[in-house]
């Protein structure tokens, strides 16, 4: 009962604190939990607590923290906007011209300076440069 109790208990601060290493303690307490229901002694019990946690601690919580350093899988901001499509408006070349991106204009410029594209064209944007799109 008592190991419920403290499996209860490091279960409220990580709803609090949402650190995952309460998680670990928690269930750590609940395996020293069951280790009791089936009649083993209480030093037993401490040191199955013990190992259960440090196990996760070691094996889990690096994988945890990696998960959640992870980047966001939505792109916002100008990096949605590169890799997008666009529509030539204006004729685009190595010194300027326009296209419609996203239902806005936008002043571009080739990437490559030789290249030059006609309004009606379709463009994909590489990168944006200040309010400039540098289109291929």
């Amino acid at each position: 009962m008592w190991w419920l109790l403290a499996a209860v208990g490091l279960g409220l601060p990580l709803v609090l604190t949402a650190m995952p290493e309460f998680a670990m303690f928690a269930l750590g307490a609940g395996a020293a939990a069951l280790a009791a229901a089936l009649g083993v002694g209480v030093v037993p019990q401490f040191l199955i607590f013990v190992a259960v946690s440090v196990a996760l601690l070691v094996f889990v919580r690096p994988i945890a923290y990696r998960q959640l350093k992870k980047a966001p899988g939505i792109r916002t901001g100008i990096e949605a906007l590169q890799g997008a499509s666009a529509v030539v408006q204006e004729t685009v070349d190595g010194e300027g011209g326009r296209i419609k991106l996203n239902g806005e204009i936008w002043s571009a410029r080739a990437l490559n300076p030789g290249s030059v594209y006609e309004p009606g064209q379709q463009v994909d944007v590489v990168e944006i440069q200040g309010a400039t799109a540098l289109v291929v």
